[in-house]
């Protein structure tokens, strides 16, 4: 991978990780944007009912945004084998989520009824699988 697709890669991937982050730390607020319940975004979300509330979400808010600057760091040769390996395991994540999304989409694991099975299929899973092989790709790279 020349250099500038290196960093366009970790450009996009710690994009996307940062976003996610940012709508975490948004949720530990206890807005529920874009659902109308904290009940109606975790059904949509999760598709199952779980909480949102700042114990849950800000963990998960700091795991995304730290991804987001290992995996940057990473594309612009920074932090050697930690942003590496945890570009890598950005990658190994995201796979492992695309592939339980093919599962539920094709009716291997239970998918619930509601919002959650149409975003599932048209949003979360081609999201990760594409990102999860662009953070592939560029863990490869050295």
């Amino acid at each position: 991978m020349n250099e500038t697709a290196r960093r366009r890669t970790g450009i996009a991937v710690s994009g996307l990780l940062a976003a996610d982050g940012l709508v975490h730390l948004y949720w530990a607020t206890g807005r529920t944007w874009p659902a109308e319940s904290e009940r109606a975004l975790s059904l949509a979300v999760l598709g199952t009912e779980v909480s949102f509330a700042p114990p849950v979400v800000l963990p998960l808010a700091a795991l995304t945004l730290t991804a987001a600057a290992a995996v940057l760091g990473h594309a612009y040769g920074r932090g050697g084998r930690v942003t590496r390996l945890a570009t890598g395991a950005v990658a190994a994540g995201l796979a492992v989520r695309g592939l339980a999304g093919l599962g539920w989409a094709a009716g291997l694991l239970d998918s619930p009824a509601g919002p959650f099975h149409g975003l599932n299929l048209f949003l979360y899973t081609p999201a990760c699988l594409g990102f999860g092989w662009a953070a592939a790709r560029l863990a490869r790279s050295r």
